[in-house]
């Protein structure tokens, strides 16, 4: 269960940025986890409680949007939405692609008191 970490992650996060303006605690959070990120959304809110009681983000409220996956085909440059990493290109059936969006895992904004 990496989503442990993660929480843990973004929780030394949260605590830099609310010492490094002398606030108090964080109102909200604005997370951007993508859909194939391989983050489990209902995980990591299993263990953000636990997480976080007694912190800068015990009572915060949390906004999480899971951007969808879109890949560029590298053989045919068509793009596509994809559900898994390995989805293969559905115009040419190329394996060849780029990730556009999908895997992103982001504190997008922070409100402080």
């Amino acid at each position: 269960m990496h989503e442990l970490s993660i929480a843990t992650s973004i929780l030394k996060t949260a605590e830099a940025e609310v010492a490094k303006i002398k606030g108090n605690n964080v109102e909200e959070i604005f997370l951007e986890i993508g859909k194939i990120s391989g983050v489990e959304i209902a995980s990591l809110e299993f263990v953000w409680d636990s997480c976080m009681k007694n912190t800068v983000l015990e009572k915060a409220k949390i906004h999480i949007t899971e951007p969808e996956g879109f890949a560029r085909c590298a053989e045919c440059n068509y793009e596509f939405k994809i559900s898994k990493i390995y989805d293969s290109c559905e115009k040419c059936g190329s394996p060849f692609k780029e990730i556009i969006t999908g895997q992103e895992m982001k504190i997008k904004k922070l409100i402080i008191s």
